[in-house]
């Protein structure tokens, strides 16, 4: 993504102290804060997480960027974005689908982990590695980020957008 956007040499790493928990946990304004206090150096945050179906998630979202906006300086940006459904689709993107599926029907899916991610990962016998084939799936999908890039173009290319002015200046 960051290549994609002019950024190759961009240094991203995934936030892991504190670790954020699952969705509930890592939308509370509280640990947000915690987060971008802990690393001052850091210019560019990013939150992403699953829409889970939810029609109100895009403006929680937006509430948490605000508070952030005034919290940082304005040197440094807090991005809060979702997958459409869930993250997962990303990585399922980025594979070469099974005959029997269509890309539209897992894209409409309500809950496309259970029905699609999971047995992609299964089939693939990732089941038991740390994060139930979340690693494998996500850097295989990240390899071939142009099919990612079409395929979920209503999050992804939205996300560049709002990265490519984040960035801008930096």
């Amino acid at each position: 993504m960051f290549a994609e956007i002019g950024k190759p040499n961009a240094n991203v790493r995934v936030c892991l102290d504190p670790l954020m928990g699952g969705i509930s946990e890592a939308t509370k304004w509280e640990r947000i804060k915690k987060v971008l206090d802990l690393y001052p150096m850091v210019n560019v945050f990013l939150l992403i997480v699953d829409r889970d179906g939810k029609e109100t998630r895009r403006q929680s979202l937006d509430g948490l960027e605000m508070s952030a906006a005034v919290h940082l300086s304005t040197s440094r940006k807090f991005l809060a974005e979702h997958a459409w459904q869930e993250i997962e689709v990303w990585a399922i993107a980025g594979q070469p689908l099974p005959k029997a599926w269509n890309w539209a029907d897992i894209r409409q899916h309500r809950d496309p982990k259970e029905a699609y991610f999971e047995p992609l990962a299964n089939s693939r016998n990732l089941q038991n590695e740390p994060g139930q084939g979340r690693t494998t799936l996500g850097k295989e999908a990240a390899t071939n980020y142009a099919r990612v890039r079409t395929l979920c173009q209503e999050d992804i290319q939205q996300l560049e957008d709002r990265l490519k002015v984040a960035l801008s200046g930096m």
